[in-house]
């Protein structure tokens, strides 16, 4: 296998940022990199591509000085072939500029490939509708931010699609950073065929950062004839700053999935701690929850003790929004709830939730740790203040802490301001600090957000334990896979 080997170290100010010996890829083949939020998976990248400032940043690859390394002729010369999908499509579209003409800009002009590749990620040959999403420029809201996505994914494979015409045998380096992080299922599922369909047609080298373990299933499932083209990374932490890039067997994946699937909780009478009427009005538009896939049965959302039910719907439906009006974060037009035996609407007053439910009666894990999170705070001041009933003192602080966080809690990391930490790190803290005041109801809003494989286990694990005590459990997950393993088709809901 023609390998490429790079030790890569990236600081600032003198501290280092993120720092590998050896982040590798096989050229012409395809890398799945997984790994938690904030462990350096896309600096690491951007370093190796050639994307990071070396006026802001001090980087050295491969012992070299970056400037030598970016001035170097293999790496110039490797970037001409290449593409970076970015994390964030907002931020790398021009907002001056209509999505056409950023289409055909620099290296991916003309537009030849176009009609095909948009045609095929908007699944639609529809000219019209596509000229009213491609003719525009882009706003905050506008298109969506899957639109933008997909976008963005359209350019890389406009450049693909000349690589497939020619007869160069130059390097090439394809980077896609959670390129299916804004869209649902079925366009990341377009998506990977779409990529495996051109690398048949002439291979290229592909690095998909992603936190979705599910491809892996997917790919099992639909690409077993290039499975020996198809690795697994990981990137885990050694210590401050520094990471392993270490082999990530599926198998770990698929066998614990099957195991979980295995043990599916079965549902059995208990007492009621929430009822949700089907229908409830907010910021001016109707939803309603319904029983079934195709939304045909409208169901009142029924959570007893040691139930945890699976709310399901595209991004963007609402299933944030009616986890904040159940928490009493959002005050809507029209609404019915008992939670706990106590009646809730629409003119419940917040006073009410603050009183005898946050933190008490119930608690809502939120899908973004930084807006969740004191960032100020240190990690032992997250924990102060919490309606308890007991007190937490240091040594049942730690051990809760080292159910989540590996290599021990010293008291230096309870220390550490919050917003020092990585994203995955801040997600098993936010999760960590609503799972330990046991209250009746858990919301949990994406609670697997940028975690890696080994924090995904301990978190379920740690649920079903809170489920088998007695907690009522309100899910809300992209990661249908795993959630459908776990929760039943009785305790799945649907939003419209």
């Amino acid at each position: 296998m023609n390998t490429a080997h790079y030790s890569v170290c990236i600081a600032s100010n003198g501290r280092t940022i993120v720092a590998v010996d050896d982040f590798s890829f096989v050229r012409d083949e395809i890398t799945f990199l997984f790994g938690e939020s904030g462990i350096g998976k896309s600096m690491l990248c951007k370093a190796v591509y050639g994307l990071l400032d070396p006026d802001d940043l001090q980087v050295s690859v491969n012992g070299m000085p970056y400037r030598t390394f970016l001035n170097a002729p293999e790496t110039r010369a490797a970037r001409l072939s290449s593409f970076f999908v970015f994390q964030e499509p907002s931020s790398h579209l021009h907002p001056l500029m209509r999505i056409t003409e950023q289409l055909r800009e620099g290296s991916i002009a003309g537009p030849e490939s176009e009609e095909r590749i948009l045609s095929r990620f908007w699944k639609t040959a529809d000219s019209a509708r596509l000229k009213s999403i491609l003719d525009v420029y882009p706003k905050p809201y506008r298109p969506s931010g899957g639109e933008k996505q997909r976008v963005l994914l359209a350019m890389a494979f406009k450049k693909i699609a000349l690589l497939a015409t020619s007869k160069s045998n130059i390097t090439n380096f394809f980077v896609f950073d959670e390129p299916t992080g804004s869209l649902d299922n079925s366009y990341r599922n377009l998506f990977l065929e779409f990529l495996f369909e051109e690398y048949r047609k002439r291979q290229f080298t592909a690095m998909i950062i992603t936190h979705d373990y599910s491809i892996i299933s997917r790919v099992y499932e639909r690409h077993k004839n290039i499975i020996d083209k198809i690795h697994y990374k990981e990137l885990t932490r050694l210590e401050e700053g520094r990471v392993t890039m270490h082999d990530f067997s599926p198998d770990d994946y698929l066998s614990w999935l099957e195991r979980t699937a295995s043990h599916k909780a079965a549902g059995t009478p208990a007492e009621e701690v929430v009822r949700i009427a089907p229908e409830f009005r907010i910021f001016g538009r109707g939803h309603r929850i319904f029983s079934d896939p195709e939304r045909t049965k409208e169901a009142e959302l029924v959570i007893r003790k040691g139930e945890m039910v699976y709310v399901k719907a595209p991004s963007g439906v609402g299933k944030t929004t009616l986890a904040k009006i159940v928490m009493g974060l959002y005050a809507p037009e029209k609404f019915s709830m008992t939670l706990c035996e106590n009646g809730v609407t629409e003119a419940t007053p917040r006073k009410f939730y603050e009183q005898e439910m946050w933190g008490r009666r119930a608690g809502m894990v939120f899908q973004h740790a930084d807006e969740a999170l004191d960032l100020e705070a240190s990690v032992a001041e997250t924990f102060e203040g919490l309606p308890l009933g007991y007190k937490l003192t240091r040594e049942k602080l730690h051990g809760a802490l080292a159910e989540l966080f590996e290599g021990g809690v010293t008291d230096a990391f309870l220390a550490k301001k919050v917003k020092f930490l990585s994203g995955g790190q801040k997600q098993r803290l936010n999760l960590l600090r609503t799972i330990i005041l046991h209250p009746d109801l858990i919301v949990l809003d994406e609670p697997l957000n940028g975690l890696d494989f080994d924090s995904v286990r301990k978190i379920i694990a740690m649920l079903e334990e809170k489920r088998k005590a007695g907690s009522a459990l309100l899910m809300i997950s992209h990661n249908e896979e795993i959630f459908d393993a776990l929760v039943d088709e009785e305790h799945c809901y649907y939003l419209a």
